[in-house]
């Protein structure tokens, strides 16, 4: 038992990573859209490059969304709107027409022609309500029809012949003109103003209910194919009806009924799909980036930013999937190149839009317009910390996106009028969303205790409080630091390294000499050593506690682990030469051995080039103080010899620094060193 609890102690690392690998495949295939995947991909315009299509089964062919939109809004222009007609309102208009008759014409009119009066003004009653007076108007074309609905029955009738209140009076005078009785004209529109009433309106439910129910019948589909037909021959070109076709049958395929064990194939396949490619993230991680992958924090940091990006664009894909690309999906890459580099950022962006590319409709398209974009994120982002570098970068991802959309929109439809322009404007909110990766890479450094190069840049200000400090205390560690800082920049640069990491590095490496300031060389004002006084031991230990205290002075002011990496590290295990020879000439004369080990720094040994840049930069501006009269010959022996004993010692070999690499920063030494100390050729009197 014992033995099994001792190897799940020392794998802890291994087993949590299995862990790790596990749960995000499980989240992905959680995550992704439950059903099955068309095996084809449709580009219009591109030859058909498969074998021979028969249709597997009997389905219809779709129409369009331009044409299901189309005809549902000549469905709404075409639709007869329902109008009732009041019966009972027309009514009492009749009976009230007899009783106002008499009060409004006078009593001297004779009985025969009062008669025919009366007769005269029901037959325009008749021709007024015949079709109705409207209750409101409501703006239809005049020639429109309507039902009119009088009681069960409904009649087509044309809108024009509804009486409309305002032109009421205009229809009197015609009617009264018509039946010659302009002399009684005024007693006949007085008695019409007083009887007549409005009686025809507008059956708001009746016509929403019909149009709905024509809209529920409304037919999606066009056609149909029988099963065994051929749809596409290997090498025929997609055209616009093909497309529709092949379309019609992939969304047929996607929506068949899938049974519990279908269910279950289709997530077996999503599931080693998935493992595949994050295996492949972390094979890749093991075999090129060995120190990211031992760090528990930094593999749960890249799973982490994939998942987010998967969750993202799986939940912009259910809302709907029109916005796919307002995801900022370069921020992946953006924040592994901050934080690690481009190599990484670049994989990781590939692997997770291969991820995606199960999921996402055209798929091809997507992809290679997210790995274009990726490509092109990695290549133009430099410095991430100047503000307009990122505002650069973020404008030519986007032109990318919308240079490549239009060339498959073009290729698809033959015609630049079909570039969707709302795609375009999702393509400029992706590229304003991508900005955001300079406060999340704020909250990822506070969030998982990683550095990036806006922190460094922060870091490398010689007004901060610490560097201040160390200004104050020990101002000749303070210049000796600053000169360690602008070698190892120029050296780091002549290799390709990370720079301002290095520079960062020098400028913090020597801060635990703040301790005891006047017992190192640089800060004593006077000619009195205080190691004249001491025992060789005694000296060495305190030469080298001030790796230890530095160490501790950068935790208390919370200084990233890869600073204090360069404090740990930029003696490595070399001697403390010169007490060393001390003791030993002190134990000759008292006939006893020293142990070298006493007078050894604790290392680690440099593990970066970045470390390793420090260590050869720090061992050289130092010594270069105990030049007398320096030439330029002087100078290049003297570097020589100092990183050749270095490498003697096998202080470089956990570095990822060749010898190539190593005979380039000499030379940038030697060449710094020169301009430091102003040799120039001697000329003659």
């Amino acid at each position: 038992m014992e033995k099994i609890v001792d190897t799940i102690y020392k794998k802890q690392a291994l087993i949590y990573k299995l862990f790790l690998y596990i749960f995000a495949v499980s989240l992905i295939v959680y995550l992704f859209p439950k059903g099955n995947k068309f095996k084809y991909e449709l580009i219009k315009g591109k030859p058909w490059q498969y074998e021979n299509l028969y249709a597997p089964f009997d389905f219809a062919i779709l129409k369009t969304e331009d044409e299901i939109a189309t005809e549902q809004d000549e469905i709404r222009t075409n639709h007869i709107p329902y109008y009732d007609y009041d019966s009972l309102a027309t009514q009492s208009v009749y009976n009230n027409f007899q009783k106002q008759f008499s009060k409004v014409f006078p009593d001297s009119i004779n009985v025969a022609k009062q008669r025919y009066l009366q007769n005269s003004g029901i037959q325009i009653l008749n021709k007024i309500y015949r079709h109705g007076i409207l209750v409101q108007n409501v703006r239809f074309n005049s020639n429109s029809l309507v039902y009119l609905k009088k009681g069960n029955e409904a009649k087509e009738v044309a809108y024009k012949k509804i009486l409309r209140q305002e032109n009421l009076g205009d229809f009197l005078d015609a009617q009264i003109e018509k039946a010659e009785l302009e002399s009684y004209k005024p007693f006949f529109k007085e008695l019409f103003f007083n009887i007549l009433k409005p009686n025809v309106h507008l059956n708001e439910s009746l016509t929403q209910d019909d149009l709905k129910s024509k809209l529920e019948a409304f037919s999606f589909t066009k056609g149909s194919i029988s099963k065994g037909s051929k749809i596409i021959e290997k090498g025929e070109v997609i055209d616009q009806d093909k497309f529709r076709i092949l379309v019609s049958l992939r969304k047929e395929y996607e929506s068949n009924f899938w049974g519990a064990t279908s269910y279950y194939i289709v997530l077996i396949g999503h599931t080693l799909l998935v493992a595949l490619a994050l295996l492949m993230l972390f094979l890749f991680i093991k075999k090129y980036r060995e120190e990211i992958f031992e760090s528990n924090t930094k593999v749960t940091f890249i799973i982490f930013n994939i998942l987010i990006s998967v969750f993202l664009t799986v939940t912009v894909l259910r809302l709907n999937v029109n916005y796919i690309y307002v995801v900022p999906l370069c921020i992946l890459p953006l924040t592994l190149k901050a934080f690690f580099d481009a190599r990484l950022g670049l994989f990781t962006h590939v692997i997770t839009v291969l991820i995606l590319g199960f999921v996402v409709p055209n798929s091809y398209e997507y992809m290679f317009l997210q790995i274009i974009a990726g490509i092109v994120t990695i290549l133009t982002i430099s410095e991430l910390y100047k503000r307009a570098n990122l505002f650069i970068s973020v404008g030519q991802i986007t032109a990318v996106y919308i240079f490549a959309y239009s060339a498959f929109t073009i290729i698809q439809e033959g015609d630049l009028s079909k570039i969707d322009y709302q795609t375009l404007l999702i393509f400029l909110l992706s590229g304003l969303a991508t900005l955001f990766v300079q406060p999340l890479i704020y909250a990822y450094e506070k969030l998982f205790g990683l550095v990036s190069d806006m922190s460094l840049l922060e870091l490398s200000d010689t007004n901060s409080n610490l560097l201040k400090e160390l200004s104050n205390k020990a101002p000749g560690t303070f210049h000796h630091s600053l000169n360690v800082a602008n070698l190892a920049e120029a050296a780091a640069n002549e290799v390709g390294a990370n720079a301002l990491l290095v520079r960062v590095g020098a400028l913090y490496h020597d801060i635990g000499k703040m301790t005891n300031p006047t017992m190192f060389t640089e800060n004593q004002t006077t000619s009195v050593n205080p190691h004249d006084e001491l025992p060789p031991s005694e000296s060495a230990d305190i030469i080298i506690n001030h790796v230890v205290y530095g160490i501790e002075i950068a935790k208390k002011y919370n200084l990233p682990d890869r600073i204090i990496d360069f404090i740990r590290t930029h003696h490595g295990t070399t001697l403390v030469y010169y007490f060393y020879q001390q003791a030993k000439k002190e134990a000759e004369n008292n006939l006893e051995d020293v142990d070298e080990k006493r007078f050894m720094y604790p290392g680690p040994k440099p593990f970066s080039k970045e470390t390793a840049i420090l260590m050869m930069s720090d061992s050289v501006e130092a010594a270069s103080k105990s030049l007398k009269e320096p030439t330029a010959q002087l100078i290049d022996d003297f570097v020589e010899k100092i990183i050749n004993k270095q490498m003697d010692q096998g202080q470089f070999l956990n570095a990822d620094i060749t010898f190539k690499e190593i005979q380039n920063i000499k030379k940038i030494l030697k060449r710094k060193l020169k301009n430091i100390y102003h040799l120039r050729i001697e000329y003659p009197e």
